[in-house]
C-alpha cells in the first residue's frame, strides 16, 4: 500500500539473509543504501515481529518485517531549469554526449536538492529515452557530483538498450585523469580489489572481501614533488571506484577528503573537490556502428592546480 509517507511493505525475512544485521538486510531486500536503511530504522519506519528493532539486531529467517519505504524521487518536471556549465559535446537522434561541471549529479536521488544532468537536458528541450525508471531516463552511466567530464545519454530506446549492454559488458573505453598524492609504486599498474559499502555504514565505499569485483588500470603521466598525474582506464564501473582504489594504495585523489586526502595540499592548490576528470569516452555507436570518440579538457580549477605543481 502506498501512503503519503511512502510505500508500506510487509513480508517474512528470506532464508538467504538469515543472521545479517537488520540495516544490511533491509538494504539488500529493498535496494537501498545501508545508510538509508539505518535512517528508516531510527525514524521508526521498521518493525520486526511487531517491535521496534535496532539497526544492529540480527534477523532470523521467517521473522515478520514491516517497513515503510520513502517515496521514490520525483521524476524530472517541465519546470526544471537548464544547468549552467553543462555543455553539449555531440548530439544526434540516438545519443547526446555532455561535459558535466562540478556540483551536478546524473539524475534525481533521495536527499539531493542540487542540479542534475537529466533535468538540465530536459529543461533545454532534449528528448531522452524513456526506458527504465522515470527519474533515470536516458541514463546509462554516472559520474559523482564533484567529478567533471564526459557522460553519454541515450535519446532513443534502441540506444538505451545497446549502451546499457555495452557498459555492462565493459566494451566502453572510459579514461579519466586524476591527481593523486605522492607517487604510486609501481608508476604503472593495476588495482584489482573488490569494492563494497564501508562497514561503518556512513555512505563511503571500501575495498572489502565481500565486495563486487573491481579493476582499475593506472599509468603515471607526470610526477611532481608531492603528487602525480595519472591516466585511469576503468575495467569495471563501481561507485567511487577510482577514489576507493587510489586511497587503498595509499595515494588518495588530491582534494578527496572523504577518502583521506590531506586538506593542506588541496588548500595550497586551491582545490575544493577531488581532482578527477572523465576526459575520454570511446564506444561503438549504438545504431549506425563504427567507433566514436570524445575528449574533454580540464576545467579551470584542475588546470590551476597542475600549473601550481609545475611552478613548485
Amino acid at each position: 500500500m502506498t501512503t503519503a509517507a511512502g510505500d508500506e511493505r510487509s513480508m517474512p525475512v528470506p532464508d538467504g539473509i538469515e543472521g545479517e544485521r537488520l540495516d544490511a538486510a533491509i538494504a539488500r531486500m529493498f535496494g537501498l543504501s545501508r545508510t538509508r536503511a539505518a535512517e528508516l530504522i531510527a525514524d521508526g519506519n521498521v518493525r520486526l515481529d511487531g517491535s521496534e528493532p535496532g539497526k544492529s539486531d540480527r534477523v532470523q529467517a521467517g521473522s515478520w518485517l514491516d517497513v515503510t519505504l520513502p517515496p521514490p524521487p520525483a521524476p524530472p518536471t517541465a519546470t526544471a531549469e537548464p544547468v549552467p556549465g553543462l555543455a553539449t559535446v555531440y548530439e544526434d537522434d540516438d545519443i547526446i554526449v555532455v561535459d558535466k561541471p562540478t556540483g551536478v549529479v546524473a539524475h534525481p536521488t533521495v536527499g539531493w536538492t542540487g542540479p542534475t544532468v537529466l533535468e538540465g537536458l530536459l529543461a533545454s528541450g532534449v528528448q531522452l529515452s524513456t526506458s527504465g525508471a522515470a527519474e533515470r531516463q536516458g541514463i546509462v552511466h554516472r559520474l559523482d557530483a564533484n567529478t567533471t567530464g564526459l557522460m553519454v545519454l541515450a535519446k532513443s530506446e534502441t540506444a538505451y538498450s545497446v549502451l546499457k549492454r555495452a557498459f555492462k559488458e565493459r566494451t566502453v573505453d572510459k579514461r579519466y585523469h586524476t591527481l593523486v598524492q605522492g607517487h604510486p609504486d609501481p608508476l604503472r599498474g593495476t588495482v584489482d580489489a573488490p569494492i563494497g559499502r564501508h562497514p561503518s555504514g556512513d555512505g563511503r565505499f571500501a575495498v572489502v572481501t565481500s565486495g563486487r569485483p573491481s579493476v582499475t588500470h593506472y599509468d603515471t603521466l607526470e610526477a611532481f614533488r608531492s603528487a602525480s598525474l595519472l591516466e585511469i582506464n576503468l575495467e569495471t564501473g563501481r561507485t567511487h571506484q577510482i577514489r576507493v582504489h587510489m586511497a587503498a594504495i595509499g595515494r588518495p585523489c588530491v582534494g578527496d577528503h572523504l577518502y583521506g586526502a590531506d586538506p593542506t595540499i588541496s588548500e595550497r592548490l586551491g582545490i575544493s573537490r577531488q581532482w578527477l576528470h572523465a576526459m575520454r569516452l570511446r564506444f561503438e555507436h549504438p545504431t549506425r556502428g563504427g567507433t566514436v570518440e570524445f575528449d574533454s579538457s580540464y576545467p579551470p580549477d584542475l588546470v590551476a592546480a597542475v600549473e601550481q605543481l609545475r611552478e613548485d
